[in-house]
């Protein structure tokens, strides 16, 4: 790959998406972008970025879902589930019982497996049931990873990574396939959507999964994306973040609820209010 084409598509790639792509990344970039090509009959990158330097959107739309990750598993991270069931939840339910509202942001949630993950700790907890009005809301950057979380269908081996047993109850079996249950979808807003663009639309949000995304942000695009992820949120809100991930000086400090869990600091509040 020319350098020159290198450079351009990680400006168009941080443009578009975040992602920050370093020239060690050449090798990856042209085994992500090799069904671009064949489905666009590509021969060589080349001729690929000729077409992107010429502004062709649904081009660069491909080739921006070929080179994000789209990765996920049900219950991934077995502790910090276990830390929302026992303790985290029930807290928040405990605080909210005046108004009987929760509100939840999985981002960057791939095919869905996090979002029906909450989703199914949250039926479990019969909140629904007891008139509580649940904003689950789910977005990714893909759109074809949100056409598969909001269809709710798995194969075996998806299922198999992670899966509670006893959550199997919300899936049915069709043919090769494991279906999410019709309650649990309906618990779900799906939405596409780019953490670059304008948070206005979220608000006091109590629990926000931002799990294995900032990992691919430079530092700059990090800070920021974390910045506004704090507006979003209630005073008593908490971020999740994937096991290798921090946020650094943005406005969150460790919470006492364990590895991944990151409460506003005092500082982002008084920003705040």
């Amino acid at each position: 790959m020319a350098p020159d084409d290198f450079a351009f598509l990680a400006r168009l790639l941080r443009r578009r998406s975040g992602l920050s792509l370093t020239p060690d990344k050449k090798a990856m970039t042209s085994r992500r972008l090799a069904p671009v090509m064949r489905r666009f009959d590509f021969k060589d990158i080349a001729g690929l970025v000729g077409e992107l330097r010429l502004g062709r959107e649904a081009l660069a739309d491909a080739v921006t879902e070929a080179m994000t990750v789209n990765e996920s598993s049900f219950f991934r991270g077995a502790a910090l589930f276990g830390e929302l069931r026992e303790s985290v939840l029930p807290r928040l339910v405990e605080r909210r019982g005046r108004d009987k509202r929760l509100r939840i942001w999985s981002a960057a949630c791939a095919a869905g497996q996090e979002a029906y993950s909450i989703a199914i700790l949250l039926s479990d907890m019969g909140l629904t049931r007891q008139g509580w009005n649940i904003d689950l809301i789910a977005t990714d950057l893909s759109g074809d990873a949100i056409m598969r979380a909001e269809a709710g269908r798995y194969g075996a081996c998806e299922i198999e990574r992670g899966m509670d047993p006893h959550a199997m109850r919300y899936f049915r079996r069709e043919r090769s396939e494991w279906v999410v249950d019709a309650s649990l979808r309906r618990m779900v807003s799906f939405r596409r959507f780019n953490l670059l663009d304008s948070f206005g639309w979220l608000d006091e949000m109590d629990i926000v999964f931002c799990r294995n995304v900032l990992m691919y942000f430079d530092t700059a695009t990090k800070a920021d994306v974390l910045g506004r992820i704090a507006d979003t949120m209630a005073p008593d809100g908490l971020l999740l973040l994937g096991e290798n991930e921090t946020p650094g000086r943005a406005g969150f400090a460790p919470s006492d609820d364990g590895a991944g869990f990151y409460a506003k600091s005092r500082a982002s509040i008084l920003r705040l209010g």
